[in-house]
């Protein structure tokens, strides 16, 4: 698909519809509406952010905003939006979001196998620095832990 204006912006509850939808094309066990609900309910560290092409939402990333640091929770491009950078544009916004709410680290986990995925953070700087062992289920798999330092991250 070719793709038309591109927004970033903030998520909030009226997205989830949106949000789950992109999971369940994404995931093998997406999260559900009720979960995202929860963790919107803790707005002090929570944030969803979202990727549109020409106002439809294509894309999100859920994160926790700590006390200097940053952890991924999920992040999904729905399928037909693929390999187009959006993912990339996505978690670049992510990160400088981040930084303006004092987040100098970032952290994620990835199935050791999603090797589309640990490109892109390898990509953006982020390292390995730990395995969680059987951490996913459907098919039981390793996680691998990445870690980011923003001083030391080459620019996207």
């Amino acid at each position: 698909m070719s793709q038309g204006a591109v927004s970033l912006s903030t998520l909030g509850r009226d997205d989830l519809d949106a949000v789950a939808a992109i999971d369940a094309e994404s995931f093998v066990r997406p999260w559900t509406r009720a979960m995202y609900e929860a963790e919107l309910a803790n707005a002090e560290v929570t944030r969803l952010f979202g990727i549109a092409v020409d106002g439809s939402l294509v894309g999100y990333c859920a994160a926790w905003v700590l006390p200097g640091e940053l952890h991924i929770n999920n992040l999904a491009i729905l399928p037909s939006w693929r390999r187009q950078g959006l993912a990339r544009r996505l978690i670049a916004h992510v990160l400088d979001e981040a930084d303006r709410l004092g987040c100098q680290r970032a952290t994620l986990e990835v199935r050791r196998s999603n090797h589309a995925a640990r490109q892109l953070y390898e990509h953006l700087g982020f390292t390995v620095h730990g395995v969680r062992r059987d951490y996913y289920a459907e098919p039981v798999e390793d996680a691998l832990i990445l870690w980011l330092d923003r001083a030391e991250a080459p620019t996207p």
